[in-house]
């Protein structure tokens, strides 16, 4: 979706998951809007958090024009049966973007396209390369095709449907997914509870929330060495975001069992 908007609104890692919300993506042109929505991964849920990234998946399925499935050439993606099955019998077109072609052999790539026709026949595969733009044209030229005609939801300034701290707290999650290894990223919640805009200067104080003691040990670090790098990693791309300088101080806290518990999630931004 980033490529598509020409804004990084969503962050990216190479672990499942990375994405939680559903985050809306808004492209004008002089005869056109389209409303990009990037959801989650199709998951089978194993917590109540998973259960609440699933039902934006769902929310997803009701009320898009055009499905746009991205998948990895190299990445054997197995999907949830009943969302295959919903992708196979839906009337809403569906575009299968094959990406990574880049770096795939005409073999590859012939080989990957035959097996995702038999699993979805009616999908309109675009072998696609995010990274070096190639064929993106084509995608927005087939989007704009399949779009009905209506009027804009958004002014045209508008680029997501999603306020400023939403992105800080994204941005923060994003360098704790890339500096911690196994189940550690996927124990943690962002929360902004602090945005002040001063004229020179952003300041903002966030809460990392982890489910354990030792998942706060691990985070801080040996003489708080290892919270300071996810700090100053995540202040430098938010000042390129925001496009001022910024004072970032985070703190580490413990709520357990967050990510199964119905209230610590509606607080976490996670709505049904």
């Amino acid at each position: 979706m980033n490529v598509l908007v020409g804004e990084r609104l969503s962050i990216i890692t190479s672990k499942a998951q990375t994405t939680r919300h559903r985050i809306m993506g808004i492209v004008s042109g002089d005869d056109y809007q389209i409303v990009f929505s990037d959801t989650p991964g199709i998951l089978k849920p194993n917590y109540k958090l998973q259960e609440k990234m699933m039902e934006y998946v769902i929310s997803a399925f009701s009320d898009a024009d055009v499905f746009l499935l991205i998948v990895d050439i190299y990445e054997d993606i197995v999907l949830d049966e009943k969302y295959l099955e919903k992708l196979k019998n839906t009337s809403t077109p569906v575009l299968l973007l094959l990406n990574k072609i880049d770096m795939a052999t005409e073999e590859v790539l012939n080989t990957k396209i035959a097996e995702w026709k038999e699993k979805l026949p009616k999908a309109e595969i675009i072998p696609i390369s995010a990274l070096k733009k190639f064929n993106l044209e084509n995608v927005m030229y087939r989007i704009t095709q399949l779009l009905p005609v209506g009027e804009a939801f958004y002014d045209k300034d508008t680029l997501t449907d999603k306020p400023e701290k939403f992105f800080v707290s994204e941005i923060i999650r994003e360098k704790i997914l890339l500096q911690y290894k196994k189940e550690i990223p996927y124990s943690v919640e962002v929360v902004v509870n602090s945005f002040k805009d001063e004229e020179t200067i952003l300041k903002i104080q966030a809460d990392i929330i982890v489910e354990r003691e030792s998942q706060k040990g691990i985070i801080i670090g040996h003489k708080g060495e290892a919270l300071k790098k996810v700090g100053t990693r995540a202040r430098i791309d938010a000042e390129t975001f925001f496009g001022k300088k910024i004072f970032l101080e985070l703190y580490v806290k413990v709520s357990k069992d967050w990510r199964n518990n119905d209230s610590n999630l509606k607080n976490f931004g996670y709505q049904s």
